[in-house]
């Protein structure tokens, strides 16, 4: 069974920037479209960014578009989410999920069935 797994999380000065990874211990991304998503303490998930399957396809949440960036690395079965000009407000648990939807991606937690354990990010100065 496909398991995500992410790295890359830690505490960062507003401003800075982190490039969180995704990776699958079991099983390929290759077919699934991959999303990340956060959750800050006392609030609902949401959703960050998300990529097709064949990478094509890519959507940002509004409050971090322009700032966040994500990449895939099919050969690497690797997920990427460059955040620069990080906020006090971008800290929370940012979670990995796979979906099997082809050509394009959701930000819709119900559309996802594969989730790694989280990766905490806190900004702060």
């Amino acid at each position: 069974q496909l398991q995500p797994v992410e790295s890359g999380g830690g505490l960062v000065r507003p401003g800075g920037s982190l490039r969180l990874s995704c990776a699958a211990s079991r099983g390929t991304f290759n077919y699934y479209s991959i999303a990340w998503f956060r959750q800050a303490p006392g609030k609902e998930r949401e959703g960050v960014s998300c990529v097709s399957s064949g990478g094509g396809s890519t959507k940002y949440g509004v409050s971090v578009k322009g700032r966040f960036t994500i990449s895939r690395d099919n050969a690497k079965n690797t997920i990427y989410l460059q955040m620069n000009s990080l906020k006090p407000e971008d800290t929370g648990v940012y979670y990995c999920a796979a979906s099997p939807r082809p050509y394009s991606c959701l930000m819709d937690t119900s559309d996802y069935g594969y989730w790694g354990q989280g990766t905490q990010v806190t900004v702060s100065s």
